[in-house]
């Protein structure tokens, strides 16, 4: 017969059993959390107006494509275009397209190319060497010495989509290495605020976010010294709604007007508001 010891003592399978199931439900937990789906997907195009000093001055894009590229294994193909208005193209034409190839993490670019037609015309590309740590920059053929890059490194472009995707997890402090090929920097971005704002007749919930990427030319340049804010919509999507930034000479701001979307039942953006009266009728002859 046991001992009234033995007998008192708690068996150590349903410790570890318990254990054990702790165990794979934090292990579940973690896996559901790495699942959660993107803020952006491919088919996704956006497209903004750009004013200059509150004069419309161009259009831009930002489209998520497919990445085609097997060879060096992306996952993400983003896609920025720029270009400016007729009107203004008799003072100033400018012509951008910027192309950012990233892997499925979003924290390593592959490449990153830039052709630009202006004043200073560009045909640029950005090859990362993840091997030895390296990216290295050439235009019109015409190669830089590669330099030292960190483990994880984006280009400009997707330095948005790293944002966009990490304050979908909640975060409201980010830094993030960032090179243009020529130049590293830690990228930084912070939330400022939540508020509602007002798009040609559509009020959008957004959070106010200040990047600031030192150094590095890109979708965040800015004059030095100078403020950048962007508005990003404050739900699962986290779509760039609004960028407001001084140049050299004014300001610009870039508002979005259109959005396609290929996934069947996307949630709209914004809503509608409510539209204004219509003006008394004047007498004939007057009026609308």
């Amino acid at each position: 017969m046991a001992s009234p010891q033995t007998m008192a003592r708690p068996p150590l399978l349903p410790r570890w059993s318990a254990t054990l199931t702790l165990c794979l439900l934090c292990l579940a937990a973690a896996a559901r959390a790495e699942e959660r789906p993107l803020p952006f997907h491919k088919g996704e195009l956006l497209c903004y107006q750009i004013s200059w000093s509150f004069i419309p001055a161009g259009r831009a894009t930002l489209e998520v494509s497919a990445a085609n590229d097997l060879e060096l294994g992306a996952a993400y193909h983003f896609i920025m275009t720029a270009k400016t208005l007729p009107a203004i193209d008799m003072i100033y034409r400018y012509r951008e397209r910027v192309d950012s190839l990233v892997a499925a993490d979003i924290h390593h670019s592959l490449q990153y190319k830039k052709v630009q037609e202006s004043s200073h015309p560009r045909d640029s590309i950005v090859r990362f060497d993840w091997h030895n740590l390296t990216a290295q920059y050439s235009n019109y053929g015409q190669t830089s010495e590669p330099i030292a890059i960190q483990p994880r490194t984006l280009d400009p472009l997707s330095a948005l989509y790293y944002i966009r995707t990490h304050l979908q997890q909640g975060e409201s402090s980010l830094e993030q290495w960032v090179t243009d090929g020529r130049k590293i920097s830690k990228g930084k971005a912070r939330v400022i605020t939540k508020e509602t704002i007002s798009i040609r007749g559509k009020s959008y919930r957004t959070i106010r976010v200040e990047p600031d990427i030192r150094e590095v030319k890109g979708v965040f340049e800015k004059s030095p010294g100078a403020k950048m804010e962007i508005w990003l919509t404050d739900d699962t999507r986290k779509v760039l709604v609004r960028l407001k930034s001084k140049v050299r000479v004014g300001s610009f701001v870039a508002e979005l007007i259109e959005e396609e979307s290929t996934i069947a039942g996307s949630e709209p953006l914004g809503k509608r508001e409510a539209p204004l009266e219509p003006p008394l009728a004047g007498p004939k002859g007057i009026g609308p």
